[in-house]
């Protein structure tokens, strides 16, 4: 996908550039909470893994992308059982989100380059989880090159890719067995 040229359509050029991202269009119209009466990490393995950014499964656990990322390849690794603490998972759950969370990073590493990553679980609407009552943890990889100061000064995040995109290099990339 390329970017649109403007140059031939009416209107005076500024010094502004424009961040199109059509595809967060069906968030914005749904309102602040799509999945009001569904719990989205219950809902999204009923679904086909391309239409709920799902990357990969496991017996326990799964993981797909963040539908709000803070940056490109934001995964999500997350146990089907719902439940809302670590200290709810059983130990097969624990092994598999740590197994799938290394999988995960490796995978970044190789489809994207990323130099480092933050990893963390939110746990509780007062720790700052979006999806309060079901477990999951964040794999945010970063780059060195990375400066992006627009969620300073405008309270918005530049992502490079869509996530369409993303989702099917790291499903690609994931090892299979």
């Amino acid at each position: 996908m390329g970017a649109e040229d403007a140059g031939h359509l009416a209107g005076i050029p500024d010094e502004f550039q424009r961040l199109w991202t059509p595809h967060r269009l069906a968030y914005i119209q749904a309102g602040p909470e799509p999945l009001r009466d569904e719990c989205p990490f219950c809902e999204a393995p009923k679904h086909p893994d391309a239409e709920r950014l799902i990357v990969a499964r496991g017996e326990t656990a799964y993981v797909l992308l963040n539908l709000f990322p803070y940056n490109s390849g934001h995964l999500l690794v997350c146990p089907y059982r719902h439940i809302a603490t670590y200290d709810q998972a059983t130990a097969e759950e624990v092994a598999e989100i740590g197994a799938l969370t290394q999988t995960g990073m490796r995978v970044l590493r190789e489809v994207s380059n990323c130099d480092g990553f933050n990893l963390g679980m939110n746990q509780g609407a007062v720790a700052g989880a979006g999806v309060d009552g079901h477990l999951h943890q964040h794999i945010v990889p970063r780059w060195k090159s990375d400066a992006n100061f627009f969620p300073i000064i405008a309270k918005t995040k530049a992502l490079p890719q869509l996530l369409g995109q993303v989702r099917e290099a790291v499903a690609h990339a994931w090892p299979q067995g």
